[in-house]
């Protein structure tokens, strides 16, 4: 059976990484975080005080810098390894999503991630999600989403998954870093978030994570299926 790619795009704290993981499972396709892979950049970065205005230190520190993802025995859920230390937990924190817009950002960061991501899916059937998955990783992917929900909405769910990691931040400041985040995703020069022409519109402010699983499961089957008649 030939496999696609599903290609998950949007804004901030609009559940795209748990819809992917969900749809990748029902599938028995590999899931990319490639949000998590511009949290571990921003994260070496931080940790080795890499000049945002120096291409060369930047090109330097990413020749230093292996990303992998390992499934976890414990939580049976892919986790994120820096240069072969676990920092699932570490890339999660608000002092990394404070940085990550203008880390991910730089061309050279952007380019050295994307080449990643394009070997990744090669074979194809894989989830990928992130903000440039169906306008520049995949543009030919055979299903593409572009994910939204309303400003409020988002923040609320951003600010309960930083509770659940034992962070207490406002909701005030929560809406301002996504609206920072937001500013800085749509408006870089190299590869900017923008809904791809051929995406599905996917506004999830007000139905269930499990209806919007359905929906793109669905959608793939769709794909599979025209797929095998190509």
């Amino acid at each position: 059976m030939k496999k696609i790619i599903v290609a998950i795009d949007g804004y901030s704290a609009c559940g795209k990484s748990t819809t992917a993981k969900a749809v990748a499972k029902k599938l028995g396709y590999a899931y990319i975080d490639t949000g998590a892979m511009y949290r571990a950049v921003t994260l070496y970065f931080i940790q080795n005080f890499i000049a945002l205005t120096n291409p060369a230190e930047i090109n330097k520190a990413l020749e230093a810098i292996d990303i992998s993802f390992h499934r976890s025995e414990k939580t049976n859920a892919n986790e994120t390894y820096l240069n072969g230390l676990n920092v699932e937990h570490i890339i999660r924190q608000m002092y990394i999503s404070d940085r990550v817009s203008e880390v991910s950002a730089l061309p050279e960061v952007r380019r050295a991630m994307v080449a990643q991501q394009k070997a990744m899916g090669k074979r194809k059937g894989l989830v990928m999600d992130g903000r440039d998955i169906g306008t520049h990783v995949f543009p030919h992917a055979e299903l593409k989403i572009f994910m939204t929900s309303a400003m409020q909405i988002r923040a609320q769910r951003r600010q309960q998954e930083l509770l659940q990691n034992g962070q207490m931040v406002s909701l005030e400041a929560v809406v301002e870093n996504l609206a920072h985040r937001d500013y800085i995703d749509t408006t870089r020069k190299e590869s900017p978030l923008v809904m791809a022409p051929n995406a599905l519109l996917l506004d999830n402010s007000y139905i269930t994570p499990e209806d919007q699983v359905v929906y793109v499961w669905e959608r793939a089957q769709e794909r599979i299926a025209a797929a095998q008649l190509a």
